[in-house]
């Protein structure tokens, strides 16, 4: 059991991690801070947290785990802001969706203290952000990357570990270079594609008619469309270089398939539409036994 939890971003997911641990009667007393005062009051109020911190730092004093839940683009500055009390034993973990950007973040900040922090990447989330959305059962039965580097305290990987394990999660280690391979295919990409569609069916002069018509086939495809801009805006530019890497593949296969149109090859479409139809009916979705730079 933890003594204290600290949690700095009293969102979705910093609160969804301090009612999960309070839940599975792993910790004593959470203090949170946020930048904005109403919602770590909010966040008390609704009992994620028990105590509101004035600061970043006195979220940390006196705190045996620490969770950063902020934007990926002020993941540095929070790493400024609670240096000081970055101490051995501690565990500090973030829940950003890129990894290298953190984990050179931590080195340029941390410096000799990186050993305490793990990187982690929760995949999970809800379409509706803010702490009045945080829930206890977030994180069960979903996956969460750790990508520790080689400085982290192997103690503190083994509890960042336990303590995902202890409220449901399914843990895998990859290096923070594949995580950031692999989220670009499976998760950004998807999210600028779904962005640029629904721009282009909306922005048309008849857009708005042709949303009156559409269906749950294309409520599926675009509802990560809604998904917070922000938070998005700072997942694309951090790691723009992966996410443009996957999206030429995508322009590639694209331009295969509106050849075969142009040239009416019906028996060439169906082929290419049946390899990626067999394709997604094999998929399950779920952990591969061995992940990508898995180790």
């Amino acid at each position: 059991m933890f003594n204290q939890l600290g949690i700095i971003g009293c969102g979705l997911m910093g609160g969804s991690f301090a009612l999960a641990l309070k839940r599975a009667g792993l910790v004593k007393r959470v203090i949170g801070y946020s930048k904005s005062p109403s919602t770590t009051e909010r966040a008390k109020k609704l009992g994620v947290i028990d105590v509101a911190a004035e600061s970043a730092l006195l979220a940390v004093a006196g705190s045996d785990i620490v969770l950063l839940a902020v934007p990926v683009a002020a993941t540095e500055t929070t790493f400024k802001a609670i240096r000081h009390l970055v101490e051995p034993g501690v565990l500090f973990m973030d829940v950003g969706s890129t990894k290298r950007d953190v984990v050179d973040a931590a080195r340029r900040v941390l410096r000799e203290r990186v050993a305490s922090f793990v990187p982690a990447h929760p995949i999970a989330g809800k379409e509706q952000a803010g702490i009045q959305h945080a829930d206890a059962a977030l994180y069960n039965g979903r996956q969460v990357i750790l990508t520790p580097l080689p400085q982290t305290a192997p103690d503190l990987v083994q509890k960042a570990t336990d303590v995902w394990s202890a409220i449901g999660a399914q843990v895998l280690k990859m290096t923070p270079e594949n995580h950031d391979s692999a989220f670009a295919a499976v998760s950004h990409l998807p999210h600028l594609l779904a962005f640029a569609y629904f721009s282009a069916v909306v922005n048309q002069p008849a857009g708005k008619d042709f949303l009156s018509l559409a269906g749950p086939g294309f409520r599926d495809f675009t509802r990560i469309a809604a998904s917070n801009p922000e938070m998005w805006r700072d997942i694309l530019i951090a790691n723009r270089e992966e996410v443009l890497k996957q999206s030429q593949r995508f322009r590639h296969t694209l331009d295969a398939l509106e050849h075969v149109m142009r040239g009416g090859n019906a028996d060439a479409l169906e082929d290419l539409i049946r390899g990626a139809a067999e394709g997604r009916a094999g998929w399950q979705m779920g952990a591969p036994r061995t992940p990508p730079g898995g180790r």
